[in-house]
């Protein structure tokens, strides 16, 4: 519903998984299914000649390649297998990567912060210092929470038990809608997809407790047993709610059954993907009479949003289905499902038997051996709630404005290497090239922050509950949502706070987003050669950039409206090329019978080849720039085209579990880490140069079958 596209997946606090990054396999994984199996011949690395000076790097790690690996036969297990094998997955996490590196250090910064807020008994009532030090300090009091039991949770529990009627009944989705429980549907406010001047009130599909539809209806061995370890979750969690066993099992299979009802009727991912079938307009009268017994117009007053004429239905038959349930199933079931959704959404805030169940469920889905410690747990909740009123406490100690120069100059240096790239095309004919160079201009740029913050005035946080903190936090975000319906669209929001270490592109606002928290090694070091930056931050805004015309990102135009502004021809040469990457990802295996899903993860692996491709070249005009013909200096014996490629490959050096691979294969539209750093490279002409690779080498594949878009 954001149309936001990230350049990879946030930390989610909900069920502890912490799926920043992507995943690599075991470390024997060979680059590819399907190309060459002759080893490369030539040398791995090309030794700098005697005239030139050697000097020790900055921001590459060379201890950290694998020299027994040929660089042309698996340029992932060669630029980062030492490292690999030096750095197993702790037991409180379900993969390890140089992300995680990274996001420890950040969280020790952010950690200094909290605990000082925390301890400042006198920070202005009402201010930011004081809401985000009551939230923590509450957070991390464990006995008041286990003394608290669910109390907190009661008044809540009560309105569900009152529920008499079907009108009843609607009226507890609304309030739940308000909790963000994530029950049945989701109702909310964004900009119209084909109108992006104004907001626009969505209603879409929901419901689901785990991750994906296809952990209800697959029959393979590995979905058993995640549905095995939600129903023990189930059944354990309506226990400590005072439900004997006999009851217990039974709501457990109730909320099973509704659930599975639901992910039926649900779109998959891959659909999902698709504007157009995502986008039904049509009135408030038009919604109430095709889906009955969601009492929109109902809903939509109780949520503020009673003024809307229309709404923009994501999956009518979703819709059609649960609406037909909400009557036919017994209202009994329904308020046992409410029941779940309610504590579920709830149990990283109750006791600590509570928290153990959900984290059991998490390592059958995940693989973790242990809980991330409490301090983690409840520094990523603040994050989470408190995005703003903690990012300003951040950026004051953590984020320079000369790191915002250097970071806009990047960009800059890249759009100019997109707007070349694109006038140089030869598949794309003129018409479609001056559109796309009108998108690209009027994309905006935001850095580090947001100009304004949010204001948190109206939400009031204490020391007493942090329970009662989470609901009431829930509770004035999505009012403060649903208060920009009718309102001109604000341009500057953002849609990640500034702490976090990711990136995203916004369709519909066409803008780049770089929170503060990335422009950190290994991605940006102010200190490290240009070809380490840009092989990293470079490839990041390069990604981010090309996501404005990967498969989903090139049907909006310049005002971020869903609008085809290709030619015919141009719109099949494109697919035709697209097409290609994806079978190329389809025939990846990270694990014995599990394969990448081409289709799924195209967008985020169109980006990475253009990422790359991009920064490839601005690093090389950078480096004309700086060097015209005289010779470039090479630091640790490698070439900047090298240290370029090396740096790419180390940023997504990973260990995954098996079970974090099987689910991020099923449910992330990126692919796993070992694939992100191969593939793009089997198809670069620059990366086989850099390399001596020859041409039967694995990481190198026939001209024919190489895809090359922007």
């Amino acid at each position: 519903m954001t149309n936001k596209t990230q350049l990879l997946l946030a930390v989610s606090t909900a069920a502890g998984l912490a799926l920043a990054g992507c995943a690599a396999s075991s470390t024997t994984t060979t680059a590819s299914s399907t190309t060459a199996a002759a080893p490369a011949t030539a040398a791995t690395t090309t030794p700098a000649p005697a005239t030139q000076p050697v000097v020790k790097g900055v921001g590459l790690d060379v201890a950290n390649i694998d020299p027994s690996v040929s660089a042309c036969d698996n340029f992932f297990q060669y630029a980062s297998g030492t490292w690999l094998k030096n750095n197993p997955i702790p037991a409180a996490e379900s993969r390890w990567s140089s992300w995680n590196t990274l996001i420890n250090q950040n969280e020790a910064v952010m950690r200094q912060i909290l605990e000082e807020a925390a301890a400042n008994r006198s920070a202005t009532k009402g201010s930011n210092l004081q809401k985000v030090g009551d939230f923590y300090a509450s957070a991390m009091d464990s006995m008041a929470i286990e003394k608290a039991g669910i109390t907190p949770l009661k008044p809540e529990l009560s309105r569900i038990a009152a529920i008499k009627d079907l009108k009843g009944l609607q009226t507890a989705l609304a309030r739940q809608q308000m909790l963000q429980t994530r029950s049945v549907l989701s109702v909310g406010v964004n900009q119209d997809r084909k109108k992006s001047t104004e907001y626009a009130v969505y209603l879409t599909q929901g419901g689901l407790s785990m991750p994906d539809r296809d952990y209800y209806l697959k029959e393979d061995a590995r979905s058993k047993q995640v549905r095995a370890a939600y129903l023990t979750y189930l059944t354990n969690t309506f226990k400590l709610l005072g439900d004997n066993e006999a009851t217990a099992n039974r709501n457990a299979n109730t909320v099973m059954r509704l659930e599975t009802r639901l992910a039926k009727a649900s779109k998959d991912r891959v659909a999902l993907r698709d504007p157009y079938a995502n986008y039904n307009k049509m009135s408030v009268a038009e919604a109430s009479q095709q889906f009955p017994n969601l009492g929109v117009t109902s809903l939509l007053q109780q949520l503020g949003l009673g003024a809307a004429k229309e709404v923009i239905v994501g999956q009518p038959d979703f819709l059609k289905e649960a609406s037909t349930a909400l009557k036919t199933e017994p209202m009994a079931d329904w308020q046992t499902y409410l029941r779940w959704h309610l504590v579920n959404n709830s149990a990283a805030a109750l006791p600590q038997a509570f928290v153990q169940e959900s984290f059991r469920y998490t390592q059958a889905l995940t693989g973790a051996k242990q809980q991330q410690p409490r301090w983690k747990r409840v520094l990523r909740s603040t994050d989470a709630t408190l995005g703003e009123a903690f990012g300003q406490l951040y950026v004051d100690k953590a984020f320079t404005p000369e790191t915002k120069q250097k970071a806009m100059e990047m960009v800059a240096n890249i759009k100019a290497s997109m707007a070349e790239h694109i006038q140089q095309l030869d598949w794309m004919s003129a018409a479609t090239k001056t559109e796309a160079l009108k998108k690209l201009n009027a994309f905006t740029v935001k850095i580090g922050y947001p100009d304004k913050w949010k204001d948190y005035s109206a939400l009031t946080i204490s020391r007493q509950s942090y329970l009662q903190n989470l609901l009431a936090a829930h509770e004035w975000e999505y009012k403060d949502d649903a208060k920009k319906f009718g309102k001109p669209i604000d341009r500057g929001e953002w849609g990640m706070t500034p702490p976090t270490v990711n990136a995203y592109y916004n369709s519909s606002l066409n803008e780049i987003v770089f929170p503060a928290g990335i422009m950190q090694p290994p991605f940006f070091d102010p200190k490290a050669d240009d070809a380490v930056n840009y092989g990293g931050m470079g490839a990041v805004i390069g990604h981010e950039i090309t996501h404005g015309f990967d498969d989903k990102g090139r049907q909006s135009d310049a005002e971020g409206n869903l609008r085809d502004w290709w030619t015919k021809e141009d719109a099949d040469n494109f697919t035709q090329r697209a097409n290609m990457v994806g079978a190329q990802y389809s025939a990846f295996s990270p694990l014995d019978s599990v394969f990448v899903n081409g289709k799924l993860t195209m967008g985020e692996n169109l980006a990475d080849f253009g990422g790359l491709a991009l920064a490839y070249s601005a690093l090389e005009k950078q480096l004309e720039k700086k060097y015209g013909s005289n010779p470039r200096p090479n630091y640790d014996g490698f070439s900047p085209e090298q240290r370029f490629f090396l740096s790419w490959a180390q940023i997504w050096r990973t260990n995954a579990r098996p079970e974090y691979l099987r689910q991020q294969v099923l449910t992330d539209p990126h692919s796993p880490a070992q694939y992100r750093t191969n593939g793009p490279l089997m198809n670069m002409p620059q990366f086989y140069e850099a390399f001596g690779c020859q041409e039967n080498a694995k990481m190198v594949r026939a001209a024919n079958e190489r895809a090359k878009i922007w």
